[in-house]
């Protein structure tokens, strides 16, 4: 699909974890895009299973590698699944103080979400509180909201801020990325969540990329955080999204569904009728899927952890962030 553009999943829901973070290398450039991680705290009245934090063990090895490999680092937004924060927890972040976040985005190129326009209030103060120190070990740290930035024959482009799922988010916007080496495009399009915006889908529609990094709909809040008009929605944009992306790897939000294959029947066959793929990131990287969150409440009826650790899982949450799990 591509020859030039060598694009590899760093952390994603089919590897175990909550992140889009991916690694794309051209002739010319290294580019570590959205470099966070992070385990729901709570789900189905659930911690984490050991099998998660082996998961984020992992993926932040992955990361850390890239990172080191990496002369550009990109934010599209500042959940903390798609940055790196400068303080301890190990319950959602696997982040030891700055040490971590240091590690990633210390003497590089770092093109980020404008902190003051287009932004809600959390993620203006996550944002100002990143530039005070993840941030502050930058060589360069850009605004990139809008703008195309050139390195040797490798084009980073970014579109103007896109509402995180539909037009009206409460949570915000987000910023889509478009690699292109020789003529070949990786569009990374982070929490879009479908995407349910049609200013979200023309924007890709444009580009016309034969690869895209996608979050989709958020299923396993239907009906409960997110009203079923708008899944509908988002899937029906999915699915436009396939018909003008030869390759799409479906992840994120859509992948924390345990029925989200049965839920998404319409946007694989659209694809499959038109000689198109659809994937996860782990089946992109040749891997099994593992979805973790999903699969919590089955992972402690079949695989029970140990006593030290449902010790600590009675712990409060603030003795949870400040001690590792015994994993």
């Amino acid at each position: 699909m591509l020859r030039r553009l060598r694009v590899v999943s760093l952390a994603a829901e089919s590897l175990g974890v909550r992140s889009m973070c991916t690694y794309v290398e051209t002739p010319d450039t290294r580019i570590l895009l959205d470099a966070g991680v992070s385990l729901c705290p709570n789900r189905f009245g659930l911690p984490p299973h050991p099998l998660e934090f082996k998961a984020i063990m992992d993926c932040r090895k992955r990361i850390a590698e890239a990172a080191a490999k990496a002369d550009v680092v990109t934010i599209s937004h500042y959940h903390f699944d798609h940055h790196t924060p400068s303080y301890e927890d190990w319950l959602c972040n696997w982040t030891a103080a700055d040490e971590t976040a240091r590690q990633i985005y210390e003497a590089k190129t770092v093109l980020i979400k404008n902190p003051k326009e287009k932004i809600n209030f959390s993620q203006r103060r996550r944002a100002w509180i990143f530039q005070k120190t993840g941030g502050k070990h930058a060589e360069k740290l850009e605004v990139a909201d809008g703008r195309s930035f050139s390195f040797g024959d490798t084009k980073i482009r970014f579109s103007e801020p896109v509402p995180h799922g539909p037009e009206d988010s409460a949570l915000g916007w987000v910023l889509m990325t478009t690699v292109e080496y020789a003529g070949e495009k990786f569009l990374f399009a982070p929490d879009v969540q479908g995407p349910m915006s049609k200013q979200t889908l023309d924007v890709i529609a444009a580009e016309k990329p034969q690869l895209t990094m996608i979050g989709g709909p958020p299923l396993y809040l239907a009906g409960f955080k997110v009203n079923e008009e708008q899944i509908q929605k988002g899937l029906r944009g999915l699915e436009r999204v396939v018909e003008v992306s030869p390759m799409v790897i479906l992840e994120h939000h859509a992948l924390r569904d345990e029925n989200w294959q049965e839920k998404t029947t319409n946007v694989f066959e659209k694809a499959w009728k038109i000689g198109h793929k659809v994937l996860t990131a782990a089946e992109y990287l040749g891997e099994k899927n593992a979805f973790l969150e999903a699969m919590r409440r089955r992972l402690f009826a079949e695989h029970p952890p140990s006593k030290e650790f449902e010790k600590w899982m009675h712990e409060n949450i603030k003795t949870k962030k400040k001690t590792k799990p015994p994993v």
